[in-house]
């Protein structure tokens, strides 16, 4: 509007000046230059002052033109700032819910431009701590009656201590634990096979003492122990009466990614079964380890019941002890005292 306006002031004035101030000027131009056909020709000045409204016309046209392609241009590039916004937002959910699945490291390594489609993911590791903890008395709760919604009411009390187990993980000094799997209410978790923090605190396994190599399967150990305060006080606040029964092992297994739907972080050895062995043959509201990790934790302060001899499938007699707390709140790590949590030393 205001290029309009500038433009009809303009022509307005211009002509005003051609037919009124500049009259006698035009008049003198025809009569000098067309003096034979005079009579039958428009005068200079109106047809000067038609030009110049014409060209105003063109140029506002083009002007307009201009506008138009600066506007459409300008909302692409809106349009295409949002899509970018849109794809990164999704980018970051997809992440998210792939972390949720995998393990940190192990969706990097999916996540990545330079991984092929057709690539299995495969780890091996020579020192890791593995558990299993059940809940054998949620069989007897679990029911599909009427008053329990069909058994929904007992999956989402499951779901809720399932998920105070998952955010012990959040805790820093969880960070070497990763979580496997839950099979029913057994919950499945590992120490030490993320990278940075594998085997200790450290990084460079050569460059650490016995003492730092396992200090991931003492916080597992710790781990077990605050699984138990933690459906302890679950108990306290729903007048409940559940009990972990827990499995440790230590040792080498194999880790990967299998399916290509729904894709499962897994580990397979024969810690694994050693560990599903010491869950399935201990006894409810224990903590039950063979004699190899015995011999580790007891460095860290841990205290043991002596079991004895038990049986395990596949493996004859094993020598197991019951993990029962901490003799001291405080434990060394690297050089520095760490104050666990209370209720963990002490359960």
């Amino acid at each position: 509007m205001v290029k309009l306006t500038l433009m009809l002031l303009i022509t307005v004035a211009t002509g005003i000046v051609n037919i009124y101030s500049w009259r006698e000027i035009f008049d003198h131009y025809d009569s000098a230059r067309f003096q034979d056909y005079r009579s039958s020709l428009v005068p200079s000045k109106f047809t000067m002052s038609v030009m110049i409204f014409i060209m105003m016309v063109s140029f506002y046209y083009f002007s307009r033109h201009v506008e138009k392609l600066a506007r459409t241009l300008f909302l692409w590039k809106i349009e295409v700032h949002e899509q970018k916004e849109k794809v990164y937002e999704m980018r970051r959910w997809n992440e998210a819910l792939v972390t949720n699945m995998l393990p940190e490291h192990v969706a990097r390594h999916f996540l990545g431009s330079k991984k092929r489609d057709e690539e299995l993911y495969s780890q091996s590791y020579d020192e890791i701590g593995v558990m299993f903890a059940s809940i054998p008395n949620f069989s007897d709760f679990y029911t599909e009656e009427s008053i329990n919604n069909g058994g929904i009411e007992c999956l989402r009390f499951l779901n809720e201590i399932i998920s105070d187990f998952d955010s012990l993980l959040d805790e820093p000094q969880f960070r070497c634990i990763t979580k496997i799997k839950t099979i029913g209410s057994t919950y499945m978790a590992a120490s030490g096979v993320t990278p940075d923090v594998s085997n200790g605190y450290s990084c460079m396994k050569e460059d650490q003492s016995d003492r730092e190599r396992w200090q991931h399967l003492a916080d597992l150990a710790d781990f077990a122990l605050a699984m138990k305060v933690t459906l302890m006080n679950i108990n306290y606040q729903s007048f409940n009466n559940f009990m972990l029964r827990i499995g440790l092992n230590k040792g080498g297994v194999l880790a990967g990614v299998i399916g290509a739907r729904k894709p499962h972080y897994d580990i397979w050895g024969n810690t694994v079964n050693v560990a599903s062995r010491m869950e399935s043959t201990g006894v409810m509201g224990n903590i039950q380890v063979v004699e190899d990790c015995y011999n580790i934790l007891k460095e860290y302060g841990f205290r043991f019941v002596r079991r004895g001899p038990i049986f395990v499938k596949g493996k004859g007699e094993l020598l197991t002890f019951f993990l029962k707390g901490r003799d001291k709140q405080g434990s060394f790590i690297n050089g520095s005292s760490v104050t666990l949590p209370h209720q963990v030393v002490d359960s």
